[in-house]
């Protein structure tokens, strides 16, 4: 029996372990499966909620690191995990991503002798200003098995020299949550209590410090997404980052008078169910452009680059940056234009199988 440790640390973590840990326990006579929840995000609102819509128990650990500098966040979840890692002997440490969480954990593993497996192994944005970008280098050159999403990744692993033998094709495990969930999602409520039932609008996410927390990049979008929602009706579940840069800026009249409605951050499947029945999406985030890709939802990609290079190749996602007019052009594009990703294709393996090839993958390589 294979025993493996789940490292979750942030909310878009939670979807990517919660099929993985789903099949593990399935398989429960070939896997041992512990989450191990390093507390980098935790709001009750946003990280129980997340726990409770994707059907995961209680972390088996919770480190409640909490926020901080990269540097020190890293740090801290490093000093916490390795006494883990020393008690619980796993055979293979699992991390998915590119938040601290993954490439601190992975780092004491590697020091340790402790197999590494990385889901979302090989996405490049090739931008190294991005934090994330950073991680997912360091974790990918030290871990023992990459499984990738896509072919690109396998492309991008190859060039840095990563051996054939240690990175597998296996899929978007984000998209077996989505598929999971989808009719489960039909259940919330969240579209009668805005008063959408049969109303187009838009859904938009915005976290990115590049995004908001420079004033006068957060209020050029601003400006294009007040424009855009004169036609059609945005709904902003506001990240606790991104509310209060708009008290701190003073842009809460300006988003008062246009028709941007916003709300508290929402569940996974509430905000499943706002953004799968949605016209269009309005993101900076890495998971939405991957889930509208698998839904054929056009997607507007509020970044000047994106480590997921094949949302664009299929059809659905258009990289807007932060330039006011680009980003009202192409809205308007895709508003005017019946079916807009109507010819949209789903990049390969992206069938809601993912989970199995991963958990097949760590008992081939063990």
């Amino acid at each position: 029996m294979i025993k493996v440790l789940n490292i979750v640390g942030a909310r878009p973590n939670f979807m990517k372990i919660a099929p993985i840990y789903a099949e593990m326990k399935r398989r429960e006579s070939e896997f041992l499966p512990l989450i191990v929840h390093t507390g980098q995000h935790y709001d009750e609102k946003m990280s129980d909620a997340f726990f409770n819509d994707l059907g995961m128990l209680k972390p088996d650990v919770y480190l409640g690191i909490g926020s901080a500098s990269h540097a020190v966040q890293t740090a801290k979840i490093m000093l916490e995990f390795e006494p883990i890692v020393l008690k619980e002997k796993p055979d293979w440490v699992l991390v998915v991503g590119d938040v601290n969480s993954t490439i601190a954990c992975a780092l004491v593993c590697s020091k340790l002798g402790v197999k590494i497996a990385h889901v979302e192994a090989g996405l490049r944005s090739w931008d190294r200003d991005m934090p994330e970008e950073i991680n997912r280098i360091l974790t990918d050159s030290i871990s023992d098995l990459l499984l990738t999403p896509s072919p690109d990744g396998n492309e991008n692993l190859k060039k840095e020299g990563i051996p054939d033998e240690k990175v597998k094709l296996v899929g978007n495990v984000m998209i077996d949550s989505l598929f999971r969930n989808l009719e489960f999602a039909k259940k919330s409520n969240i579209r009668e209590e805005l008063g959408l039932i049969d109303k187009d609008y838009a859904a938009m996410t915005l976290h990115r410090p590049s995004n908001v927390d420079e004033r006068e990049t957060f209020e050029g979008l601003l400006d294009a997404l007040s424009e855009i929602s004169q036609k059609i009706p945005i709904i902003f579940p506001a990240h606790p980052r991104t509310a209060s840069r708009i008290k701190e800026f003073g842009f809460s009249d300006r988003i008062a008078n246009s028709n941007i409605k916003i709300v508290e951050p929402l569940g996974y499947l509430d905000f499943l169910n706002l953004m799968s029945n949605s016209k269009l999406v309005l993101t900076d985030s890495g998971g939405l452009q991957e889930e509208t890709t698998a839904l054929k939802i056009p997607c507007l990609t509020l970044r000047e680059n994106t480590e997921r290079p094949i949302t664009i190749e299929m059809g659905t996602n258009v990289l807007v940056g932060t330039n006011p007019e680009k980003i009202k052009q192409e809205a308007f594009k895709i508003l005017e234009t019946e079916d807009f990703a109507k010819d949209a294709k789903n990049p390969p393996l992206w069938d809601g199988k993912t989970a199995e090839r991963i958990c097949d993958a760590l008992i081939e390589t063990s």
